[in-house]
């Protein structure tokens, strides 16, 4: 990470050197803060085509924490297909991918899209852009639209949000994280 070094005039010439914010907790570092733990969300957003997430209970579980990679299942009512799987990049940038399974484990074919920030990333509210491999894979699955999404992660104090932009498309989830819940089932 970088530091902003003072250099001291007196003396030998020592260097003292204090974090910047670069430093401060990045995302994987607040999510790794988070492990084990459950918690219930909503969704926030006003699009009638989420009618059926924000009708069900929404969970996440910050489940798998190694440390560069974080897993999260997603939990929409019954259906624990979701895993949000965030990677620490060498470069500093963070990747989240969205593995999809079938209740029987198998991956779905529309599984592991997502995208990675552009660049170094520091902070705990990140963009993801959607990478070559998610366009390809939504092209190849006739979802032309879903090219252009741009995921967003945040994390505060009280709550984890997560939202997917494109044009015409706006979906936001918020999770409660002041009050823990049960651990759910394991996802598929």
């Amino acid at each position: 990470s970088m530091r902003i070094c003072v250099l001291a005039l007196a003396g030998f010439g020592l260097a003292a050197c204090s974090p910047s914010e670069d430093s401060a907790p990045d995302l994987i570092d607040a999510l790794t803060a988070l492990c084990g733990q459950s918690f219930e969300g909503q969704v926030t957003s006003d699009d009638p085509r989420d009618a059926d997430f924000a009708s069900q209970q929404l969970v996440i579980h910050v489940r798998a924490c190694e440390a560069d990679v974080v897993r999260v299942p997603f939990h929409v009512g019954e259906d624990r297909s979701r895993v949000w799987v965030f990677t620490r990049q060498a470069d500093g940038g963070v990747e989240l991918k969205h593995n999809h399974r079938h209740e029987d484990g198998e991956q779905d074919a529309l599984s592991m899209y997502g995208g990675r920030t552009v660049g170094a990333a520091s902070g705990t509210a990140l963009d993801f852009p959607a990478d070559q491999f998610s366009k390809d894979l939504f092209e190849r699955e006739g979802i032309p639209d879903s090219m252009q999404n741009t995921w967003s992660v945040s994390i505060t104090d009280t709550a984890y949000i997560y939202e997917l932009n494109r044009p015409n498309r706006h979906f936001r989830a918020e999770f409660d994280l002041t009050t823990p819940v049960d651990t759910p089932p394991a996802a598929w």
